[in-house]
């Protein structure tokens, strides 16, 4: 019988292990969790007819595997998608929030109307927006053939302008990381993708988009942690193992030896879902330049989620932004119960404010009270006065969010070759191929199938 060892217990991790007991294979498995839950970063709090999201509280609908996941699991009626209707973000700016305008994906308008009718922007980046349409052919004659920035891919469509209110801010809540070295080509294929074909990339939303109405965003009635919780509950129990770290890998001849907390168990495989920075720091020993690659910047994140059981005015829509010298700590702001319906009771509200970059690094240090005063002093700035919450949920996720900087895809195509010439090891988790909770999953079933096959 293979004996395959999983290397912590996150997304990545539990969706290893949910395929391993769905394919009824002849397997001995071993899931190794430093902490004492299973998820990571995905959580969710219920309390009170509250549902906070620790981390992630949905997914990119275009992504497939998320979906498919979750109707395999019998949540099909569970699924819910964002409410688009009321679909406006904001961006703080001289301490005053702007409405970006209707139609905008990332950066690039759907609306050129509503760009011109739009506060956010100044005459010159209106004109950039305009300019854009005509300089298709040079703009496609122009394309690097190697990667760059996001920061250099975004400026030379539109100018520093919407880069720095738009582009940042929302990658920032994503990567938490700096456009000027985050690569576009493992950040926004699709966008390099559409230069290459359209030259324009407005001229290339109007054309993909062209009757397409589907929901931004997907999630669960209870929170994306139902996910995990599902899985969860298909895995044999004798497979987990909480509270046990692994300590070390090595390689020999007739597969991997693993050491941790309990002791030296021998494995035919290993799903490496770890953390990279401890993915890294265990692999070192077995491979110094596939250690190498994998060495990589990455943010952390603080989120308060604040319930609160009076309504009170806020602005129509999901939430701001906030771009860097604003003078602000926060990164972002979600007004959850205007995002996802069924988030809160009758009359109640929830925001969620999230902290990043410089400013998580500082507040990871912070305790919970502080924390969450802080969170509302920043909010109050822009929002006023909140009243007091009836639940407030904090939580620290540090070095969660990897950059994937300019080169990363060449980097992981090395990585990727080293990993398969050690045979019987897989690399799985935010890394390497994606970010998002559909990747993961995606990247865990594909690992799966060829431990199976």
């Amino acid at each position: 019988m293979k004996r395959i060892a999983i290397v912590g217990g996150g997304l990545a991790g539990v969706a290893a292990a949910y395929f391993l007991a769905r394919a009824k294979a002849e397997v001995e498995v071993v899931l190794y969790e430093a902490s004492g839950r299973l998820g990571g970063i995905v959580e969710t709090v219920r309390e009170g007819g509250f549902v906070v999201e620790c981390g992630p509280d949905g997914w990119v609908t275009e992504k497939p595997w998320a979906l498919e996941l979750a109707r395999e699991l019998g949540l099909g009626e569970d699924v819910i998608w964002s409410l688009d209707e009321g679909r406006k973000t904001y961006v703080r700016l001289d301490g005053r929030l702007e409405a970006m305008p209707d139609g905008m994906r990332m950066m690039v308008p759907g609306d050129m109307e509503a760009v011109e009718r739009s506060e956010l922007f100044s005459e010159g980046a209106k004109q950039a927006f305009r300019e854009e349409i005509g300089r298709a052919e040079e703009l496609k004659a122009m394309a690097p053939e190697g990667d760059e920035s996001v920061g250099a891919f975004v400026e030379r469509h539109f100018g520093r302008e919407v880069l720095e209110k738009v582009a940042g801010p929302l990658l920032s809540g994503v990567f938490g990381g700096d456009v000027g070295k985050l690569s576009v080509r493992a950040v926004m294929p699709a966008f390099v993708a559409m230069e290459r074909e359209f030259g324009s990339l407005i001229l290339a939303l109007k054309a993909k988009t062209r009757g397409e109405k589907r929901p931004i965003f997907t999630s669960l009635k209870g929170g994306v942690g139902m996910l995990v919780e599902r899985m969860v509950a298909e895995i044999p129990a004798g497979w987990v193992r909480l509270g046990e770290e692994v300590k070390q890998v090595e390689k020999v001849p007739c597969g991997w030896v693993l050491g941790s907390s309990s002791g030296t168990e021998h494995f035919d495989a290993v799903l490496m879902a770890a953390p990279v920075d401890v993915a890294r720091r265990l692999l070192e020993p077995v491979d110094r330049r596939a250690a190498q690659l994998m060495e990589m910047e990455a943010s952390s994140a603080v989120v308060v989620g604040f319930c609160f059981a009076d309504g009170f005015d806020l602005p129509p829509g999901f939430g701001f932004l906030v771009p860097q010298g604003q003078g602000s700590l926060l990164l972002a702001c979600t007004f959850t119960d205007q995002k996802f319906a069924g988030r809160v009771p009758a009359g109640a509200r929830q925001v969620r404010a999230f902290f990043g970059a410089k400013a998580g690094e500082r507040l990871l240090a912070c305790g919970n009270d502080e924390i969450a005063s802080v969170a509302r002093l920043e909010l109050g700035r822009m929002l006023g006065r909140l009243p007091e919450p009836v639940l407030t949920v904090v939580r620290r996720w540090p070095r969660s969010l990897p950059q994937y900087a300019v080169g990363h895809l060449e980097r992981m195509a090395e990585l990727n070759g080293r990993v398969k010439a050690l045979e019987g090891i897989w690399l799985l988790g935010n890394g390497y191929r994606g970010v998002g909770l559909p990747d993961l999953i995606r990247d865990a079933q594909a690992a799966v199938g060829e431990i199976v096959r």
